[in-house]
């Protein structure tokens, strides 16, 4: 896919997480360097408007966004539907970097991809990888990785901007996407399970507090941090 000449007047809808300091500055450099650009800002709580839903124009950006799009509103960008995952392409869908503290993994990395009506299962575009050491934290490793996101969307950007295309990656996704079930079980800690499993969950599933928690009968009981 190719922009031409026009490139500046292309219509731009640009999807993101509120206050996140990562996304306003990738939200002005869009607004400095293209002519129509429409800005949604929410929280995940938030369900999308119908200016979004009903929206019809050229570019589709989804940034740090916890939303997953209706087929409608990607088939409404004539150019392209594109979102910059948190997450390698080892880890897609939700909870990603829950799930690479979890398993331990040596890598990690964020992914820029099509969208289509399956989450995280679009072509690849682009990839940046760096190393996960054994003390890494999940709020450590989500802003390395909204770092690199934005380091990328100005390289992708910057090219569609000076008149080129985007990139086509050779990496695939490796499995399906966790889905926020998995997320869910990861959080929960049973009596039965050993004090390493027990301790390996807890690290995985805080963020800026423990998500971790028990069931007892009907009760549930969240670790405070």
């Amino acid at each position: 896919m190719a922009f031409n000449n026009y490139q500046r007047d292309i219509s731009i809808l640009f999807i993101c997480k509120k206050d996140n300091e990562y996304a306003q500055r990738a939200s002005a450099w869009l607004r400095s360097h293209f002519n129509k650009v429409e800005i949604f800002e929410g929280r995940r709580s938030d369900k999308l408007p119908d200016s979004v839903l009903n929206w019809k124009g050229d570019l589709l950006i989804s940034f740090i966004s916890p939303w997953v799009y209706p087929p409608t509103l990607l088939s409404a960008a004539s150019l392209a539907a594109i979102n910059f995952h948190p997450g390698s392409p080892d880890y897609p869908g939700t909870g990603c970097t829950n799930f690479a503290v979890y398993e331990e993994a040596i890598s990690y990395g964020i992914t820029c991809h099509h969208m289509d009506a399956r989450v995280d299962a679009g072509s690849i575009i682009a990839v940046k990888d760096f190393p996960l050491k054994p003390e890494d934290s999940v709020l450590g490793v989500t802003e390395h990785c909204y770092h690199l996101i934005e380091t990328c969307f100005y390289e992708v950007m910057g090219a569609l901007q000076q008149g080129g295309t985007l990139p086509v990656s050779d990496r695939k996704w490796t499995r399906k996407p966790f889905t926020r079930k998995q997320l869910n079980d990861l959080c929960r800690i049973t009596p039965d399970m050993s004090e390493t499993e027990i301790a390996k969950r807890i690290k995985a599933t805080t963020y800026k507090h423990p998500w971790a928690y028990t069931m007892i009968g009907n009760h549930k009981f969240v670790l405070q941090a």
